[in-house]
């Protein structure tokens, strides 16, 4: 991953992304470098406009994304209201837990 991430890193700053460049983010980021992944990341990104794959992954991801909130916004609900049997099952642990050292 990050290889991936040297080349966006490298894109983002305007700078070309080459086999010398990805090595030496990842040198400088304390990577020990795979040639033969650099290499394949060099190869596979031939002809790929980056911002239009970028725009894609944005764009495809962003239902994801708004289905999740509700799900997750429901489940944060639904934590913080605490339940009775819980707070019954805490005291009665509490209870248990004075007997050990009263």
């Amino acid at each position: 991953m990050e290889y991936v991430y040297s080349a966006l890193l490298l894109h983002k700053a305007g700078k070309e992304v080459t086999e010398d460049a990805v090595k030496a983010v990842l040198s400088a980021a304390g990577v020990a470098v795979d040639e033969a992944r650099v290499k394949a990341l060099i190869a596979a990104l031939q002809g790929v406009n980056i911002d239009e794959a970028i725009e894609k992954a944005a764009v495809s991801a962003a239902p994801v994304a708004a289905a999740a909130a509700p799900a997750a916004a429901a489940a944060e609900e639904k934590k913080d209201e605490p339940k009775k049997d819980d707070k019954k099952a805490e005291e009665s642990a509490a209870a248990g837990l004075g007997a050990l050292f009263g």
